[in-house]
C-alpha cells in the first residue's frame, strides 16, 4: 500500500503531492514499483498537524481519485479519512477500501456510512478523540489491550454489516515505543489471527527518533522490521518507499 498525501504539512513528504498532477506522477511511479493498493489522505494525523473540516478535505483531493482510477483501473484506491461526508465523496469517486484512523469516534455517521457503501474498512486502533489522539498511554500489555478492544468494535461493525474488515494496530498513536516493539515482536497475536493485519511504520518516529535519525534515513532499519511482521502473518504494507517494499515481499 503506497501513501500519497495530499497535504502540505505531512511528516516526511508534505507539499510534494498537494496539486492533482503532482499527485497522479506519484501514483503512477508507486504503482510501477509495485503497489497494489494507494492509500490517498488529504489531513495530516501528525502532532499538531493542521485540522481540516470534511469539505476542506474534498476540496484538496479534488479529481485525484478518479483520475488514478482511470489511469490504473486496476489498482485499489483506499480513502484515509474519518469523515462520513469524505467517505460519500471518494465512494463517488471510485474508492475500493476506507481507512479510518478513528475507529468511527471521531464522526457519529462515519460507521453507518461504510456500511451503506459496503465497502472494506480497515479499523486502527487509536485514542478516543482528534484532540488526544498522540497522548501517551501506559498500556501494562499493550496486546492485551489490543484484543480487548478490537473484538469489542468488529462486533459493533457487524452489527452495521460491516463484514470485510482489516485491522491495524495504529503505530504512532497514542503509545510509547516500547509498546511499538511489543506490536512487532507480537504481532501474530493481535486481533487473535482472524483479521488481514495492515501494519503502517513507515518514517515512524518509534524507529528514527531513538536512532537519532531523519525519517527518511531509516529505510534499512523500517525494511528489517517489514520482514519481522510479514513473517508473522502480517498481509498488508503501508509504505512511502513502494520499490523496497516490493523486493523485500518477493525474497519472502
Amino acid at each position: 500500500m503506497g501513501i500519497l498525501n495530499l497535504t502540505p504539512d505531512s511528516f516526511s513528504d508534505g507539499g510534494k503531492f498537494n496539486d492533482e498532477k503532482a499527485a497522479l506522477l506519484q501514483a503512477e511511479k508507486m504503482i510501477k514499483e509495485g503497489a497494489d493498493f494507494i492509500d490517498i489522505g488529504a489531513q495530516s494525523t501528525r502532532p499538531n498537524a493542521e485540522f481540516l473540516s470534511a469539505k476542506e478535505e474534498i476540496l484538496r483531493i479534488g479529481k485525484t481519485i478518479s483520475l488514478i482510477k482511470k489511469e490504473f483501473p486496476e489498482t485499489l484506491i483506499s480513502l484515509d479519512t474519518f469523515y462520513s461526508e469524505v467517505v460519500k465523496f471518494g465512494f463517488d469517486e471510485g474508492i475500493d477500501v476506507v481507512n479510518d484512523i478513528s475507529g468511527g469516534d471521531f464522526d457519529e455517521n462515519l460507521l453507518k456510512t461504510v456500511a451503506e457503501t459496503k465497502l472494506p474498512y480497515i479499523l486502527m486502533h487509536s485514542n478516543s478523540s482528534y484532540e488526544k489522539m498522540h497522548e501517551k498511554i501506559q498500556y501494562e500489555d499493550i496486546i492485551m489491550s489490543l484484543n480487548f478492544e478490537f473484538p469489542k468494535k468488529i462486533n459493533e461493525l457487524r452489527k452495521l454489516g460491516i463484514n470485510d474488515v482489516i485491522v491495524d494496530p495504529g503505530f504512532g498513536f497514542g503509545k510509547t515505543i516500547e509498546n511499538q516493539y511489543q506490536m512487532i515482536d507480537e504481532v501474530e497475536h493481535i486481533g487473535f489471527g482472524e483479521f488481514p493485519l495492515l501494519i503502517g511504520i513507515s518514517r515512524k518516529s518509534f524507529i528514527y527518533k531513538p536512532l537519532g535519525k531523519l525519517p527518511t534515513e531509516i529505510n534499512e532499519e523500517t525494511q528489517s522490521l517489514h520482514r519481522k511482521v510479514l513473517e508473522k502473518g502480517a498481509k498488508i504494507l503501508r509504505v512511502h518507499d513502494v520499490a523496497e517494499a516490493r523486493n523485500l515481499v518477493g525474497e519472502l
